[in-house]
């Protein structure tokens, strides 16, 4: 992490050691940067975008700006750690950088380890209590970066479907049941990725089997509750409550093949619930140790098992094993970020 000092007045940094570059009027020297027309210059180059957060209007265009240029700086017309979330929880797999404009000592914590990363510059006044402020939180980022060890997973490994293990079925009381029904026709074997956890999802068969009292409905998922996350068809999830007609969902089937399709009605009913407390096979150290799920209690509402095998919620005994997906990452706003989030 980098601070950035603002010495626009002509005076010198009142602390000069541990300081990156300096916010100048007319740039001269490689650490020195000034701000014209809304862009970040250097002595000979343009360095990113300035941008000031005044609502979501603004908010969206800094965030619009991700992965064109080098660094954001961004100045809140009121202070709020949120811009600063959303646009790190954006920025994930991206090369751009974020300076961030602090008025207060107490603020460099909170800009400097947001979502558990904080941004990449503390721009600050010249003032020693703000850059001492901003040194400290430097220091204390210097020494959880050197001991994180992160493991970047392939795109093939973040999808790989996994066999979870059911622990047990629970009544779960009355609930806003969603039922998702898509412009295109599902196959047998193929759902949608549901979970109360961002973090391990399961495969919610489509209701493609036939039964002996109801017709299929092969566009049909019966998906669960509101607080469910599910899993959309560019990568992010969305709480089910969150969905409306013409969103994209992620469409798998049970040998991992993927395609989008979009939702054409959600149907919402107060349905009977059942809690399914589940957790993955194999054991990860760095993943949730156990999971669940709310479900409609209804036969017809079905699991994705291993070996081509179909699971009615309504029967499940202990042990049965399904297949989902273990996302492992948590997430802001249905971004995947590189830091801790605990669900239960």
């Amino acid at each position: 992490m980098e601070i950035w000092v603002d010495v626009r007045n002509g005076e010198l940094p009142v602390i000069a050691e541990g300081i990156d570059r300096l916010w100048v009027e007319t740039p001269t020297h490689d650490n020195e940067f000034s701000v014209d027309e809304a862009l970040i210059r250097g002595p000979s180059s343009v360095l990113g975008g300035y941008f000031v957060i005044a609502d979501e209007t603004s908010q969206n265009k800094s965030k619009a700006a991700i992965g064109s240029a080098d660094w954001l700086l961004i100045e809140c017309e009121t202070w709020s750690m949120i811009p600063l979330e959303n646009l790190i929880a954006a920025r994930h797999g991206s090369a751009t950088k974020i300076a961030a404009v602090i008025a207060t000592p107490q603020q460099a914590q909170g800009a400097g380890f947001a979502l558990e990363q904080g941004v990449d510059a503390l721009v600050v006044a010249n003032s020693k209590p703000l850059i001492e402020a901003a040194l400290v939180t430097k220091s204390q980022r210097l020494e959880v970066e050197s001991s994180a060890v992160h493991v970047e997973p392939s795109q093939n490994e973040s999808m790989k479907l996994e066999p979870i293990s059911i622990q047990s079925v629970e009544d779960g009381g009355v609930g806003d049941r969603y039922c998702l029904d898509f412009t295109s026709l599902l196959h047998v074997g193929e759902g949608v990725l549901v979970g109360s956890s961002s973090s391990q999802m399961l495969l919610i068969h489509s209701e493609t089997i036939p039964s002996s009292f109801v017709p299929t409905r092969p566009f049909r998922v019966n998906a669960g509750a509101p607080h469910s996350y599910i899993l959309m068809a560019d990568g992010t999830t969305k709480y089910m409550s969150e969905l409306n007609s013409g969103d994209k969902v992620m469409l798998l089937n049970e040998d991992g093949g993927s395609r989008p399709a979009t939702l054409g009605r959600i149907k919402i009913e107060q349905r009977p619930m059942l809690k399914i407390n589940f957790k993955p096979l194999n054991q990860y150290k760095q993943k949730p140790n156990e999971g669940h799920v709310f479900m409609q209690q209804a036969e017809t509402v079905r699991l994705v098992g291993q070996n081509k095998t179909r699971h009615s919620v309504t029967e499940l005994p202990r042990h049965t094993v399904v297949i989902g997906w273990l996302g492992g990452e948590g997430r802001h706003i249905g971004t995947a970020i590189g830091s801790s989030v605990e669900e239960r």
